[in-house]
């Protein structure tokens, strides 16, 4: 018996000494895994992040889409899905925007954006009633610690294109198509102008709003008086209404190959928007890098390094502002080095350029 007894005292002692044997080795093997990267594939896959969409829809071709774009790339960068991890809610009219944005705060995403100085006043509603959330505002101002607000200098990126405007029109006769008369879009037609008349001061440049970031039909209108009125080239800032610029020049270009008529594009290179066969009537587009902006506010989130209550601004000198040069057989090298010289006076402080009307009266006197 004595002998049976101990006998069972060693096998207990072995498992035992196994059963701590194998302890050890799930530790080591976890040690041999990055538990920094582990955590943070947790917080990536935790994190959640959405978009409302202004009214000309996240295909618009300029500004919501470029905002889509970033937050793709931030959610396919942290191993997010798409309609889970990251998503967008779409607004066909403005009382849409209240819906969209408590869907989101219902489905517990932890950073919102609103797409569009539109969204203001319902963002600021909706963030007020959740402070525990993290918000943003895109174009607009909202000063509550839970929101960050995300802005540009369009006025710097429309002067460039403004003299590029000026460099190729054959007719001296310019075009500004705007979304919503308001003072963004202001910024945009102020910048134009006198990119466009530091070239020439005698330069006519025809404005004109459709009221509406969503009418093709209403910048095809436009669009087709404008160039029946001798204007050769058109800037637009209007969101989705600038497709009907492009379908007009267009079939201006299907009829006529030889016409030389142009559209200047906004937010991203639409430089595909203008192909008309083996053509394009894109001359180049104001960019303004709201993908980088959105990447950017979304990784300093989802680290915990939220900007609330901030402000940040993008311009030419924080590479947030730029202009395209795709189409290379309208923007010859000596428009782009010539573009590029009225950039370094703009980084040197020798030109300010203006963002209101009242601004640029004063600019075209001192010219």
């Amino acid at each position: 018996m004595k002998k049976l007894g101990l006998l069972v005292v060693l096998i207990l002692s072995l498992g035992l000494f196994l059963a701590a044997c194998g302890g050890g080795d799930n530790k080591e093997k976890g040690n041999n895994n990055n538990s920094g990267d582990t955590a943070k594939n947790e917080d990536s896959n935790d994190f959640k992040v959405g978009m409302v969409t202004d009214l000309g829809g996240v295909d618009d071709k300029s500004f919501n889409q470029s905002a889509w774009e970033g937050l793709k790339v931030f959610g396919e960068q942290n191993g997010l899905t798409e309609g889970e991890g990251y998503t967008y809610e779409q607004s066909n009219a403005k009382e849409d925007y209240i819906p969209n944005l408590t869907r989101l705060v219902r489905n517990k995403y932890d950073l919102i954006y609103g797409i569009g100085f539109e969204l203001k006043e319902d963002l600021t509603t909706i963030a007020e009633q959740n402070s525990d959330l993290h918000f943003a505002i895109v174009d607009d101002v909202i000063e509550l610690p839970n929101v960050v607000s995300i802005t540009f200098k369009e006025h710097e990126g429309s002067f460039l294109v403004g003299v590029a405007a000026a460099l190729k029109t054959k007719t001296n006769k310019l075009g500004f198509v705007g979304g919503i008369d308001s003072p963004l879009i202001n910024k945009f037609e102020a910048g134009f102008i006198a990119g466009a008349k530091s070239v020439n001061p005698n330069i006519e440049v025809d404005v004109q709003y459709a009221e509406s970031f969503g009418d093709p039909a209403k910048g095809k209108l436009i669009a087709t008086n404008m160039y029946n009125n001798g204007i050769d080239v058109i800037y637009h800032a209007s969101g989705a209404t600038g497709n009907g610029v492009f379908n007009q020049a267009k079939d201006l270009k299907q009829n006529d190959a030889d016409r030389e008529i142009w559209v200047i594009g906004v937010d991203r290179d639409q430089h595909e928007e203008g192909k008309v066969g083996d053509q394009n009537v894109t001359l180049t587009s104001m960019i303004k890098r709201v993908d980088v902006a959105v990447e950017n506010v979304s990784t300093m989130s989802m680290k915990n390094e939220f900007p609330g209550g901030e402000k940040l601004e993008f311009g030419i000198e924080e590479d947030g502002i730029g202009f395209a040069t795709t189409n290379q057989e309208a923007m010859t090298e000596e428009i782009i080095n010539t573009v590029n010289e009225w950039k370094d006076k703009i980084l040197k402080g020798e030109v300010k350029v203006p963002t209101t009307r009242e601004e640029l009266k004063t600019f075209e006197e001192g010219l």
